[in-house]
């Protein structure tokens, strides 16, 4: 997988334009807060379930990315199973880079 989209998330996130934590994360998709969700592929079955509901529900892009170890890591916060997008032009930049490795 394209791992360019890693680096625009730690920029994303330095810049503050992250949401973390799953509570949060649910709060800015319900208040259209959320312009992109970054779900790590070994999330566990109900927080998944949670999440893409949720984002299907408000029409909010849903990605299933690497694993937590990977999606902690571009950030620097350990143990991050997802991450929510606040800002339009990083969401639109990721959208691109994850549909491109997606598609190959």
């Amino acid at each position: 997988m394209n791992k360019r989209y890693l680096n625009l998330l730690g920029l994303a996130f330095g810049a503050g334009k992250c949401t973390l934590g799953e509570e949060a994360i649910v709060r800015d998709i319900q208040k259209n807060r959320a312009k992109i969700v970054l779900i790590a592929s070994d999330t566990g079955k109900q927080t998944k379930k949670k999440l893409t509901d949720k984002c299907s529900f408000y029409d909010i892009p849903c990605y299933m990315v690497d694993d937590r170890e990977t999606l902690s890591q571009a950030i620097g916060k350990a143990g991050r199973v997802a991450i929510a997008v606040l800002d339009q032009g990083f969401a639109k930049k990721l959208q691109s880079l994850l549909d491109e490795s997606i598609r190959g």
